[in-house]
């Protein structure tokens, strides 16, 4: 994307032709990734187990599958609140004496979590846990962002209930 911003901004020729060869390269590469991560895949018959487990979920794609199972090995293997503060979707208070302020998400894999959030982005449309979910949310006042982050924990929580126990989402629900 942001070659392709600096592509719509060259004035010279020579440059164009250089960053068009750069774009078709990085797409070679990025495919080549793709397949590298897919044999990975196929070759270990826990890491096929999980990622055909995971993808089992709507709104749970290609990239989020691939991201938990390269960037989270600890998924299935900690518990729900320790992979949430891997990814980054634990709320940690701000309270100093008697001042309560308020809850943030901070820290944790910020890779995965923004893959988590565009996978949360197409959940609250396709997968009826998360849709319910998020509707409850927000007719309880909160905001669309803070309804999004809880989906994001909810979303996680879920594939690692799965992949800790094996089970399918359809038994899960």
């Amino acid at each position: 994307v942001a070659e392709e911003s600096r592509l719509k901004q060259a004035v010279f020729k020579a440059l164009r032709r250089d960053i068009k060869a750069h774009i078709v390269w990085l797409q070679k590469r990025l495919k080549s990734t793709d397949d590298d991560l897919h044999e990975a895949i196929k070759a270990s018959p826990v890491w096929k187990a999980n990622y055909d487990l995971l993808r089992e979920v709507s709104g749970v794609g290609n990239v989020l599958a691939l991201s938990l199972l390269a960037m989270v090995p600890e998924l299935g293997k900690v518990n729900r609140k320790q992979v949430a503060a891997l990814v980054g979707v634990a709320p940690f208070n701000c309270d100093s004496g008697l001042y309560k302020g308020r809850r943030r998400i901070w820290g944790g894999r910020a890779e995965v979590r923004s893959v988590l959030y565009m996978a949360v982005l197409s959940s609250k449309s396709h997968n009826p846990v998360i849709e319910r979910f998020y509707n409850h949310l927000l007719a309880a006042g909160k905001t669309k962002k803070v309804a999004l982050v809880a989906c994001m924990r909810k979303l996680l929580t879920i594939l690692n209930a799965m992949v800790r126990d094996q089970k399918h989402f359809a038994e899960m629900a």
